[in-house]
């Protein structure tokens, strides 16, 4: 009989043995997986933390990259600098910082603002304009006076009333005679000077023509009607005259029974005119003028005595320059206007009116018989056109800083580089005067209608736009 227990022993020593090694094989592999995760957690959790200097770094980056083309959701310094100089310069930025918003008043200035820096309004040439005269003809305006009525005298030509000034980068506007009129509603205008100021007022009479006359009421205010004019227009309350001062300074003739266009002159350099000085605190608009009266024979005296001359044939007698004169007398005028208490008027010069005298001096067969105007290209402002130009705008100048302090306007109305260009202009032997000999050219004054008429355009224009110099 076998007994099957026998084998027994070898059993209960193996199975422990293979019992322990798959508790241990379960135990490792129980290790292992339980690891894995633990190690893919740490590593999650760490990445994070690393992040933030990268993220910087990118932003830099784009602060110089895209971001200084396109404008960034939360602008920073340095990108609103950036898309400044880049497309936020032409187009507005989504969200405006206040960098943003200097930017845009700087870059998108409105068109007239930036017209009105490029119009170089006394600056230019003369255009031809085939529907001219564009106001008047010597027929419909009765305020042509004979010596500036060149058609009725003859005048065989009529392009020189073709012309309108075109300044660089800009067009000049017509005249509106009812906006001039409205402007001047309540209002005075004295033109104080010479006979080529008067010519300007004229030149003013007949555009407003169109809208209204005025009743001319000169001889209740002086009894030399030909020099002194008040006219007023009852429907505007507005009054308009002409101050018959030529140097703006006192003057005398040194032989007081000699009147002549070449008679010698006594002018008084520190002491202004009366003629205007006595009126002028009633206007609230002057324009004031002078020019060839200058080049006449003069004798100079400053502080009671004599200090000088121009042209004069006088011995022990220091010579002058042509301008010596002109510039005294306006430092004169401006610190007169000064000194005045009442006065508050709005104050415009207007710069010296160019002669065009050929083939001679005035009184020697010079006279001005050209049928179109020069380009600013053939003629240049130089000789003693520019010195008399140059001395009176730096008196303007530096009157302009004093009279600022002192709350008053002062506006300098440029028109010498226009009018040089113009020796078409003049009634040369077609002006009509009992004053004078017809056989001699005036190529001083001007034709009406005539380049005169664009002075007022200009005023008016500078009144609109408050334009006060160059």
């Amino acid at each position: 009989m076998k007994f099957h227990a026998i084998d027994l022993p070898n059993v209960k020593y193996t199975q422990p043995y293979s019992i322990y090694n798959k508790v241990l094989l379960l135990a490792l592999t129980l290790i292992v997986l339980t690891s894995i995760p633990l190690y893919m957690n740490k590593s999650s959790t760490t990445s994070p933390l690393t992040s933030p200097t990268p993220s910087l770094t990118t932003k830099t980056s784009n602060a110089t990259g895209l971001e200084s083309i396109l404008p960034s959701p939360t602008p920073s310094p340095t990108i609103e600098i950036n898309s400044t100089a880049g497309l936020e310069s032409i187009l507005p930025s989504p969200k405006s910082s206040p960098t943003t918003e200097t930017n845009s008043t700087t870059g998108l200035e409105s068109i007239e603002e930036k017209e009105e820096e490029q119009c170089q309004l006394f600056s230019g040439n003369w255009i031809p304009y085939p529907d001219g005269p564009a106001y008047y003809t010597n027929e419909t305006c009765k305020w042509i006076i004979p010596q500036q009525n060149c058609m009725k005298f003859g005048r065989p030509d009529s392009e020189f009333m073709k012309w309108r000034w075109k300044p660089d980068g800009c067009e000049l506007p017509l005249f509106d005679a009812a906006e001039f009129l409205e402007i001047f509603r309540g209002k005075s205008l004295a033109f104080i000077g010479d006979s080529v100021g008067r010519n300007q007022m004229q030149s003013l009479l007949c555009i407003l023509g169109n809208v209204t006359y005025p009743e001319d009421i000169s001889d209740q205010y002086s009894n030399n009607t030909d020099y002194f004019k008040h006219y007023v227009y009852t429907d505007y309350n507005f009054t308009m005259v002409t101050l018959w001062a030529p140097y703006l300074i006192r003057y005398s003739y040194a032989d007081p029974s000699v009147h002549s266009g070449d008679s010698l002159m006594n002018l008084y350099l520190d002491e202004p005119d009366e003629a205007w000085t006595s009126q002028v605190e009633n206007f609230d608009y002057v324009i004031f003028s002078a020019g060839q009266w200058f080049l006449r024979p003069l004798i100079f005296y400053e502080n009671g005595g004599s200090i000088g001359c121009l042209w004069g044939k006088l011995d022990n007698m220091t010579k002058m320059s042509e301008s010596y004169g002109y510039r005294k007398a306006f430092r004169t005028m401006f610190r007169t206007l000064q000194s005045l208490e009442n006065y508050k008027g709005v104050t415009f010069l207007r710069t010296f009116s160019p002669a065009h005298f050929e083939n001679g001096d005035w009184n020697a067969g010079g006279n001005c018989g050209r049928t179109k105007p020069f380009s600013k290209e053939e003629m240049k402002l130089e000789g003693y056109t520019l010195d008399m130009y140059t001395a009176q705008v730096e008196e303007f100048k530096a009157a302009q800083v004093q009279a600022k302090q002192k709350g008053l306007d002062f506006r300098l109305m440029e028109t010498t580089e226009a009018m040089l260009l113009r020796p078409d202009a003049h009634p040369n032997y077609y002006g009509g005067s009992h004053h004078r000999n017809t056989t001699t050219a005036d190529c001083v004054h001007w034709c009406l209608p005539g380049p005169v008429d664009t002075w007022n355009e200009i005023l008016l224009h500078m009144l609109k736009t408050g334009q006060k110099s160059t």
